[in-house]
């Protein structure tokens, strides 16, 4: 990803804080990520970008479609990319752990659902609260 490149394209003003927290949620392991995951990310890679910049920074990220926020239930607010498709998600409750999942035969079973109630879908988010089996 060329980080000028989608800083430009969403209207976003070319800085270091920006470039070094796109560059980081690009290239990191974990695809969602709070605003303390980037900030201490930052910190071991020796970036020197402080967490309120993190937060404002991913908000303007948030506002111009660069990423998306998930609220999962019992759990701070997470962070991703908004360069892939539609997906869902299974957040262990142990964990924290986030999983995306795509599934064809869910995906047609609610849009007909929706049809059935007479209603057109417009967008959804799915998410599975899970727990590993003993």
């Amino acid at each position: 990803m060329s980080e000028n490149n989608e800083l430009r394209k969403a209207g976003l003003k070319v800085t270091l804080p920006r470039v070094k927290i796109l560059q980081m949620l690009d290239t990191a392991e974990q695809r969602h990520m709070s605003a303390e995951d980037v900030y201490k990310a930052l910190m071991e890679a020796g970036e020197d970008v402080g967490l309120a910049t993190v937060y404002r920074v991913l908000t303007q990220f948030e506002a111009s479609g660069l990423v998306t926020r998930h609220n999962f239930d019992g759990g701070h607010a997470v962070f991703e990319l908004a360069d892939s498709g539609h997906h869902d998600h299974m957040v262990c409750v142990d964990t924290g752990e986030v999983i995306e999942f795509m599934d064809a035969d869910i995906e047609r079973r609610q849009k007909q659902i929706v049809e059935e109630h007479g209603f057109e879908l417009v967008n959804h988010n799915l998410v599975l609260y899970v727990r590993k089996k003993p």
